[in-house]
């Protein structure tokens, strides 16, 4: 999982990772934006693009990936995956930052207006992406809360855990100073919680970090998520 800045590198530093690493699906938030002539494909991953995320499908993983409309005007990208044994899951992919409006930031989170109580009928639910939203709720060494009551209230309603291992994903630099944050991360209920394993020790050219979670239900079943 990575927000690439919108950046050619920084998008295919994310899906190289996660070919070395084995991950059945790359979840990108601001993804390289495609230009005439300047089109991006992977012959690893099957890329789906939803507006400012993408969801990378490994072209040769055994699971089967349905993608499922619930709105969120291209922020939120839902999938629901089916194991070989059967078993059923529900993935989600979110981009929770304001609209832009020819290049500037504007009123309104399309993410915040997708159907969120659809989104979370599937009881066997993980969900990750850049939630651009600060509290010391996920993040012990918050600055100052702000932009979180929206994923607070979410978690609340539906017994979700965010899902860290306490490292900054995101670096800021203004005047000269550079602060971090802890801003890009999974969030689940507790059945699947104590089934993932975290890693954010990954890097490529955006001011964000590459989070990867491997998902294991038993001895031979799971899922790599990058």
């Amino acid at each position: 999982m990575h927000n690439c800045g919108r950046g050619y590198e920084a998008t295919m530093g994310a899906l190289e990772t996660g070919i070395v690493w084995g991950a059945d699906v790359v979840m990108l938030q601001e993804p390289y934006v495609e230009r005439e002539g300047y089109n991006i494909g992977h012959p690893g991953y099957r890329l789906i693009r939803g507006g400012r995320t993408m969801t990378a499908i490994r072209r040769d993983t055994h699971l089967e990936f349905s993608e499922v409309d619930k709105g969120g005007e291209g922020d939120v990208q839902v999938f629901d995956i089916r194991y070989p044994s059967g078993r059923k899951m529900r993935l989600v992919n979110v981009y929770d930052q304001l609209r832009q409006e020819g290049g500037v930031r504007s009123q309104g989170r399309p993410a915040q207006t997708a159907r969120w109580r659809e989104i979370m009928e599937q009881e066997k639910i993980l969900l990750g992406g850049d939630w651009n939203a600060h509290s010391d709720r996920w993040d012990p060494q918050c600055p100052p809360k702000r932009d979180a009551n929206f994923l607070e209230n979410l978690m609340d309603e539906y017994d979700l855990i965010d899902i860290t291992d306490g490292e900054e994903t995101h670096s800021n630099t203004r005047n000269g100073e550079t602060s971090g944050s802890l801003i890009d991360f999974f969030i689940t209920k507790a059945s699947i919680a104590d089934r993932l394993e975290i890693s954010t020790d990954l890097a490529t050219t955006s001011d964000h970090a590459i989070v990867c979670a491997q998902l294991r239900w038993n001895e031979g079943e799971g899922a790599k998520v990058s």
